[in-house]
């Protein structure tokens, strides 16, 4: 539990948590964009798998092919990271009032985790938008029919001129489901996966020095971080597959129905289709988040926030 007084500090703690996320996993990111854009069209795949098509950016784009929309995503990433910790931190602080408990509660753990990943989902939506935009226009677009964006700011407000204020927040529903749903597993698998290694780890060690017990935690950090990324992303991606097809259509009258996007993917490449880009995506989550939770825990220590 987060004692009174730090709730400033742990916003702040998720945000640097953030930006390391961006750092690390942004490249995977595009990978998975491009994945879930590209080969869900028809039966053909442009791309054959992830390894081709990271080869296809590098050798069109260079590596700052792999971190198209990476300003916009910084930008939505660190305020992002830094509500959603501070939000579930104070939420579940709320709903567990008083009482002390050794064995994280569920019944605490995932309403707290859903509302944050709710309230982030009105923020996280114009971001994602505006990355997943530059992410699949590639250098040459005039055999395609996305449009070609100058930078971030160019597509938000050619986004907003062409489709006005409702077209920034295209995919918000299927967002909020996302982030709702990822969120309330992400937190209930890092504190159980948390607490049973440290139970697990007091058992077989009665005395530690203070070097072994950072080290320790550094890795139980990097431990449940990554398993929790990595469940997030299984449990919702179909979901982030409808979002990225939805906020990337080149049509704006097209449907913004998640459940009806994925019948369709369905319907033409089949349950493949509604886990396009599960390679990269998996590939990033553990390193990623992994990365998050060490920072997060980390700089919430050095800011002297006390936790139970």
């Amino acid at each position: 539990m987060v004692v009174g007084g730090d709730a400033a500090k742990e916003y702040v703690a998720g945000f640097a948590a953030g930006v390391a996320t961006v750092i690390v996993g942004h490249p995977f990111d595009t990978i998975k964009v491009k994945l879930q854009t590209h080969n869900t069209k028809t039966q053909v795949k442009e791309y054959k798998n992830a390894i081709h098509c990271t080869s296809q950016i590098l050798r069109s784009e260079g590596v700052k092919g792999l971190y198209r929309g990476a300003s916009s995503s910084f930008i939505g990433m660190a305020f992002e990271s830094s509500l959603i910790f501070g939000i579930y931190s104070q939420a579940k602080q709320l709903l567990q009032g008083e009482t002390e408990s050794i064995k994280p509660q569920l019944q605490v753990i995932i309403p707290s985790a859903a509302f944050g990943g709710a309230l982030i989902s009105f923020i996280l939506c114009p971001a994602e938008l505006v990355k997943c935009r530059m992410q699949v226009q590639g250098r040459d677009s005039a055999n395609s029919n996305y449009v070609r964006y100058a930078g971030p700011l160019d597509c938000a407000l050619n986004t907003m001129k062409s489709e006005g204020v409702k077209g920034i927040f295209r995919g918000g529903f299927t967002t909020l489901l996302r982030e709702s749903i990822g969120n309330a597993t992400f937190f209930s698998t890092y504190e159980m996966s948390r607490h049973y290694m440290h139970l697990q780890l007091n058992s077989n060690s009665s005395a530690r020095s203070q070097q072994s017990k950072i080290l320790s935690d550094v890795g139980i950090g990097i431990i449940s971080g990554g398993l929790a990324g990595m469940a997030f992303w299984t449990a919702v991606l179909p979901l982030d597959v409808a979002k990225t097809l939805i906020q990337t259509a080149p049509d704006p009258n097209s449907s913004r129905d998640p459940f009806r996007t994925l019948g369709s993917i369905y319907s033409r490449v089949g349950l493949k289709g509604c886990y396009a880009g599960l390679g990269p995506t998996l590939a990033r989550a553990f390193p990623a988040n992994a990365v998050a939770i060490v920072t997060w825990e980390g700089a919430a220590k050095l800011l002297g926030v006390k936790r139970d």
